[in-house]
């Protein structure tokens, strides 16, 4: 029965080609290719102390800063090089610090104040939503 499915897969996929594939070998590659989409906004309220030790957020702050107890905005994007065009509206929306920003895994973490977190994060994916014509996701708050 599987197979059956299979070639009638095939022969949807090849249509014209099919009788030449039949009983031969086929090697199928299977590709992402990543879409324009932010698949992750988040805000943590002001967070424990263990949150941003354990996400390094308190490391290479400037001295007599401390960060924790803040907020966090967590927000994930593909294609991954959009972090840094988010990172911008970011910061240009709210009063927001970098608290980390991977341009290779697409990945945003803001921190600061829970409003300015909150208007940053919410910022970002209106204008990845209207402006640039991403998928956006709505943003959640814990």
């Amino acid at each position: 029965m599987a197979r059956i499915k299979r070639e009638e897969l095939l022969e949807k996929l090849f249509r014209d080609d099919y009788e030449h594939l039949k009983g031969k070998r086929l090697r199928l590659t299977r590709v992402r290719v990543p879409g324009k989409e932010v698949c992750l906004a988040h805000v943590i309220s002001p967070s424990e102390a263990c949150i941003y030790e354990n996400l390094g957020l308190h490391i290479g702050v400037h001295e007599g800063e401390d960060h924790r107890g803040e907020a966090v905005g967590m927000i994930r994007f593909t294609p991954w090089e959009a972090v840094v065009v988010a990172a911008d509206v970011a910061i240009k929306a709210a009063d927001v610090q970098i608290g980390f920003m991977d341009r290779f895994c697409g990945t945003l973490i803001l921190t600061g104040g829970l409003s300015q977190v909150q208007t940053a994060v919410e910022e970002v994916v209106r204008f990845f939503d209207q402006v640039l014509g991403f998928k956006t996701c709505e943003v959640h708050k814990s």
